[in-house]
């Protein structure tokens, strides 16, 4: 009994957190972070702050010391030489080397230096690319997110515009059964039932082809049951419209990830061209070696008086040897670059063209900018008065409509004439939904230039 309680018990738990899974709607800023942790480009763009952060990593590298330890051990057998008598004998001879080097830059033309300042502005620039890789994802997935929006909303206003001519068709079944209409009219509504289905299922479709592009630009594994939530902070605020164009874009010079890159760009364009001259100058390197050796033949063992061998001795021992045979050397050493084929001086040629190139990318840029900053600032004006202009064109299609349905009612006229009042009233109510959110993206892009996060951090 017990077991079957906890079965039903665990059962009832795991189909609660299944209706959970399939009713659960994204809000903005789910999506938006979501992109920002699984987007591709976006994970490669961290890849390479973390390899500019090795760069930099090597660069300070280049000022500490290089060491090197290096040891041999070999054997000699057979016919050997004798390195006391002379006479060529077969032995085996034992011979081992160590020794170590240690070098150390004094001065190289401050190229070390400007190198580490590169190496500085390198890793500033693709921290600015990555931020600018997460403000575009975050743009695209408002852009996407609002599409998702205004297909919902479409979809209810035809569902809205279904339902009141299955309303209609019955009033008219009843009118025509009375004879106060003919049939005809009661055909031409079930036409017009038959292209509100139409409608209905061109905005299923494009609310579910919106859905799939944001799933996408999440790269969501799976997207069945993916949906958004009706959002209720984007409204027709006109607080940012307040701002001047000139404003807007000297906030944007200060805010822009593209631009502080281009400048960036421009800084390391620079210190190359300092790197490059650099390689004019002498170079100063200190160094310090230090080696020994050991031996392990046998000695000959000579009559001090006939100068015959009569014996062998063993080798000193090994650390005795070590001790007395080191040797140690230390000294600077100074190279004085004469000529080199042109290669340096080309090099400074090379590095000056890069650096015109990139003063002229930073112009073209801020070029760039003021024209976005200003066309945006113009595209949403404009996109405010084209809601504006929608609206009122929806209050007087609104007052059409029921002016016709009201003639209708009475048999002054009929129902073909009515339901073209009713698909330009369909078309009004879709046009204020379509200028409203394109006003609501665009003044999203005012802001965004305006230094304001998609989403609040």
């Amino acid at each position: 009994m017990n077991r079957k309680k906890y079965f039903s018990l665990l059962l009832l738990v795991l189909t609660h957190f299944y209706s959970m899974g399939q009713t659960r709607k994204w809000n903005l800023e789910e999506c938006v972070k979501y992109a920002l942790e699984h987007n591709i480009s976006i994970r490669q763009s961290e890849l390479d702050t973390q390899t500019a952060v090795i760069d930099k990593k090597d660069a300070y590298g280049k000022f500490m010391p290089s060491v090197s330890a290096s040891a041999s051990h070999s054997w000699n057998i057979g016919l050997n030489q004798d390195i006391t008598t002379g006479l060529l004998k077969n032995q085996t001879t034992q011979f081992t080397s160590a020794g170590a080097n240690v070098g150390i830059d004094i001065y190289k033309g401050l190229q070390n230096v400007n190198n580490l300042r590169k190496a500085k502005l390198s890793l500033l620039a693709s921290q600015y690319q990555l931020q600018k890789m997460q403000e575009d994802i975050a743009l695209n997935v408002a852009n996407a997110f609002l599409q998702v929006l205004f297909n919902k909303e479409n979809l209810k206003v035809q569902n809205e515009q279904l339902a009141i001519d299955n309303k209609q068709l019955k009033r008219t079944q009843e009118l025509v059964n009375a004879g106060n209409l003919p049939k005809g009219d009661l055909l031409d509504v079930k036409a017009t039932i038959a292209a509100d289905n139409q409608k209905v299922i061109a905005a299923e479709n494009a609310l579910l082809i919106s859905k799939l592009s944001l799933a996408q630009l999440l790269q969501l594994d799976s997207f069945d049951n993916f949906d958004v939530a009706d959002s209720e902070e984007f409204q027709m605020d006109q607080s940012i419209l307040s701002q001047t164009p000139t404003s807007i874009y000297d906030k944007a010079k200060q805010e822009r990830a593209e631009l502080k890159i281009a400048q960036t760009n421009l800084e390391i364009a620079q210190k190359n061209v300092s790197i490059a001259k650099g390689a004019y100058q002498p170079t100063l390197r200190g160094f310090y070696n230090f080696n020994t050796r050991v031996s392990y033949a046998d000695v000959a063992l000579r009559d001090l008086t006939t100068g015959a061998v009569i014996g062998t001795q063993s080798p000193p021992k090994f650390f005795d040897q070590f001790n007395d045979n080191k040797g140690q050397s230390f000294g600077a050493q100074l190279n004085i670059p004469i000529f080199s084929g042109f290669a340096v001086r080309n090099n400074v040629e090379r590095s000056k063209v890069s650096f015109e190139k990139s003063k002229i990318a930073l112009e073209q840029q801020e070029l760039d900018l003021q024209r976005n900053v200003y066309t945006a600032f113009t595209d949403a004006k404009g996109a405010l008065k084209a809601y504006e202009s929608a609206v009122q064109a929806l209050d007087s299609r609104l007052e059409s409509y029921n002016y016709a349905k009201e003639k209708f009612e009475v048999g002054l006229m009929n129902a073909f004439e009515l339901s073209q009042s009713q698909t330009l009233l369909s078309a009004a109510q879709s046009e204020v939904l379509r200028t409203k959110y394109d006003y609501i993206f665009k003044t999203k892009i005012l802001e965004f230039y305006f230094g304001i996060p998609i989403i609040k951090k």
